[in-house]
C-alpha cells in the first residue's frame, strides 16, 4: 500500500503535469486535525481547474495513479458553477476522492475551515488560517429544529408499529432506520454537544459519538440497532423513545424548551396497544 507521501507525491505530480490545474487543495479526515488516523483514510483532494469538464470526458488520467478496484463519478453545483468528482478506490487500498473544480470557487475557499493547501501555482488562493474542525461542530439547535426532530421520533413510531403489524418489513426499516434514525442522531448529538460546551464534531452520521457521551448513554444507543426479527424491532424502537426521553428532558431543560412529555406517554401507550394486537385483528379495540 503506498504511503501518505507517496500519494502526495503523486496526485502533486499530476497537477503540475497539468497547465489547467492551477491549485490543488486536502480537506476530509486527512485535513482534521481531531480526526482519528489510520491506513482507510480517503485522500479527499481538489484540483482547481480551467477545464473541469475535461476530467470527465477522457478519464484515461485515472490509471495514472494505480489499478482500480471501483470508481464513481458524480457532478455537483457549488456557488453557481459546476465541478465533477471522482471517488477512486485502487487494489492497493489507497481511496482518492478527486473533485475537479472551475477557478471561480477559489475565492470560496476560506469558507472551509478544514483546508490544505498543497498548491498554488499562481498565488491565487486567498488566506486560509490553520485547518480546524471548527465548521463542522454541532450547533444548539433553534426551538424549530428541536421540536420538529423529536416530533419526528415519535411522529413516525406510528408508522414503524402499523408496518409491523401489517408484516411490511421494508417499510419498517425505512420508517425507523432512514426517519426515526435521522432525527434521533440529532438529538443524541445536540446532547452529546450540550455536555462538552457546544464544541464537537461528531463526524459524518455521528461515527465519532462515542468519543463523547457517557458509556451507558452510548450503549443504550447502540442499542436502537436491530435487524430484521420484529421482536428485536419493537425492543430497539422502545429503547430509543426511552432513550429520547431521558436525554430530551435533561437536554429541553437546558436550552429552555419545552419536552412533549404528554406527546410521549401518549404514543408509547399507543405503541404498546399495536404491539397487543393479534395478526388478524379486525379493529382497534
Amino acid at each position: 500500500m503506498r504511503n501518505e507521501n507517496q500519494v502526495f507525491d503523486q496526485i502533486l505530480h499530476f497537477a503540475r503535469s497539468r497547465d489547467d490545474i492551477r491549485a490543488v487543495t486536502l480537506n476530509g479526515s486527512r485535513a482534521n486535525p481531531n480526526a482519528p488516523k489510520d491506513f482507510l483514510q480517503d485522500y479527499d483532494v481538489v484540483c482547481f481547474t480551467s477545464n473541469p469538464r475535461a476530467y470527465v470526458d477522457d478519464p484515461s488520467w485515472i490509471s495514472t495513479f494505480g489499478e482500480l478496484v471501483i470508481l464513481q463519478q458524480n457532478d455537483f453545483t457549488e456557488y453557481d458553477l459546476e465541478g465533477y468528482i471522482f471517488l477512486i478506490l485502487f487494489q492497493d487500498g489507497v481511496r482518492i476522492d478527486l473533485a475537479f473544480n472551475p477557478l471561480g470557487i477559489l475565492p470560496h475557499l476560506p469558507n472551509d475551515s478544514m483546508t490544505v493547501v498543497l498548491l498554488d501555482k499562481d498565488a491565487q488562493v486567498p488566506s486560509i488560517p490553520p485547518t480546524s474542525d471548527s465548521g463542522y461542530i454541532t450547533p444548539r439547535p433553534t426551538e424549530k429544529e428541536w421540536n420538529e426532530a423529536v416530533n419526528e421520533i415519535f411522529w413516525c413510531s406510528n408508522n414503524v408499529a402499523k408496518g409491523i403489524w401489517r408484516d411490511e418489513l421494508p417499510y419498517v426499516k425505512f420508517m425507523y432506520e432512514s426517519i426515526i434514525r435521522e432525527a434521533l442522531l440529532k438529538v443524541v448529538s445536540w446532547y452529546a454537544a450540550s455536555r462538552h460546551y457546544w464544541q464537537i464534531n461528531p463526524g459524518y452520521f455521528g461515527k465519532w459519538l462515542q468519543r463523547f457521551l457517557p458509556a451507558e448513554i452510548w450503549e443504550q444507543y447502540r442499542a436502537t440497532y436491530s435487524g430484521a426479527d420484529y421482536a428485536e424491532i419493537w425492543g430497539s424502537l422502545f429503547t430509543a423513545l426511552d432513550l429520547t426521553r431521558k436525554i430530551g428532558q435533561e437536554l429541553a431543560d437546558l436550552l429552555g424548551y419545552r419536552y412533549p412529555i404528554d406527546d410521549d406517554i401518549r404514543t408509547v401507550a399507543y405503541l404498546r396497544h399495536v404491539r397487543s394486537l393479534p395478526p388478524d385483528a379486525i379493529s382497534f379495540d
